[in-house]
């Protein structure tokens, strides 16, 4: 299984910091900006979404992928929230954020208030 966290390089003796990961840290899609694939797949929404920005500790909405539209599932890209979200639902990352946050996780309806506020 991957590692929900990023282990900041220190110098020797001092401790490591964690981060959360952003989904397209997690998945290794290549989306993001200036990622590999933006070429040939186009810049995944969720790593440019601001009003999501700082949920569930993530860049933009890159731990809240499953409410946006366009984002990369097995290797296509997705529709709409409503079309995806049964898949979401099963996703690794997706039920990674979940256990990560336990009672702090934000449900998608609070999180598609967010977007729907522009």
């Amino acid at each position: 299984m991957k590692s929900a966290t990023f282990d900041a390089l220190m110098k020797p003796g001092t401790k490591p910091s964690t981060r959360k990961l952003n989904c397209w840290e997690y998945k290794k899609c290549g989306r993001q900006p200036q990622g590999p694939h933006v070429r040939d797949m186009g810049l995944c929404p969720a790593s440019i979404e601001v009003d999501l920005d700082d949920t569930h500790e993530g860049t933009n909405a890159g731990r809240a992928c499953w409410v946006i539209s366009g984002t990369l599932c097995k290797g296509e890209i997705q529709g709409t929230f409503a079309h995806k979200y049964k898949n979401c639902e099963g996703c690794d990352f997706y039920q990674l954020v979940r256990r990560e946050e336990g009672p702090n996780f934000i449900y998608s309806l609070v999180l598609l208030g967010k977007l729907r506020k522009r």
